[in-house]
């Protein structure tokens, strides 16, 4: 099984994931409500516009944490190449904070939707959806580290070679500058710049030959000097 980084979508900072929930719920329910209104009717209003806005949100951070991938669920290979990259643990941290926050908003907006439910005014009605709404933005900006941490995360997903650890694979490894690079472009339509000093190759480079009608996918690694593992860098 491959795994293709670049679907996941952008994730916004808080300010802009506030600014697009508010103003999608002011759009898809603006105010029509007037004093002379029955009190059940303006209840059922602002409920209304209350539930619009925890599902948007509930929506956005839904997406979030099924666009980025689980650890537990992924091949051991990338399972390694995430702790390697990004520390597996702030990684699910990140993800644990959005789906913390996630639940919270909707247990919170359960309290002010009964709370709404036998408000008595309409001035009652409003100050308790202003306060939820509130609540939500709160929270959303509670949670903008993680938001900012996950965008680079996915920054940097989209650039990683799409390797399938299942495939036939050639792994070229060993000392620098020997010509690692030169021998997978010469193989494969793999393009990596070739220099004649050490260390040019800092990333792994993914490119794919045919050989006796079967393919191959070839992988060229960063030189590897005769030292302890204690003393190679993590990559």
């Amino acid at each position: 099984m491959s795994y293709n980084f670049k679907t996941i979508k952008v994730i916004p900072p808080a300010a802009e994931l506030i600014n697009i929930i508010l103003s999608k719920t002011q759009r898809k329910t603006p105010t029509v409500v007037h004093p002379g209104y029955a009190i059940s009717r303006i209840r059922s209003f602002y409920m209304r516009k209350i539930k619009f806005c925890q599902e948007t949100l509930n929506e956005k951070l839904l997406n979030i944490l099924e666009n980025f991938p689980k650890i537990e669920d992924i091949h051991p290979f990338y399972g390694d190449l995430f702790n390697v990259l990004y520390d597996k643990d702030h990684y699910k941290l990140a993800l644990g904070h959005i789906k913390a926050t996630k639940n919270m908003v909707d247990n919170m907006t359960k309290d002010y939707l009964k709370l709404v439910k036998y408000a008595d005014s309409l001035y009652r009605c409003k100050s308790l959806k202003r306060a939820a709404l509130g609540r939500i933005c709160t929270m959303i900006r509670k949670v903008n580290s993680s938001l900012s941490y996950l965008e680079e995360v996915r920054k940097h997903l989209s650039r990683l070679p799409t390797i399938n650890p299942y495939e036939r694979t050639i792994l070229l490894t060993g000392y620098p500058n020997v010509g690692k690079s030169s021998f997978i472009n010469a193989v494969s339509k793999a393009n990596v710049e070739v220099q004649p000093y050490p260390f040019t190759t800092q990333a792994l480079y993914v490119g794919h030959t045919d050989y006796k009608h079967l393919r191959y996918q070839v992988i060229d690694s960063p030189g590897i000097l005769d030292h302890g593992l204690d003393e190679m860098n993590t990559i």
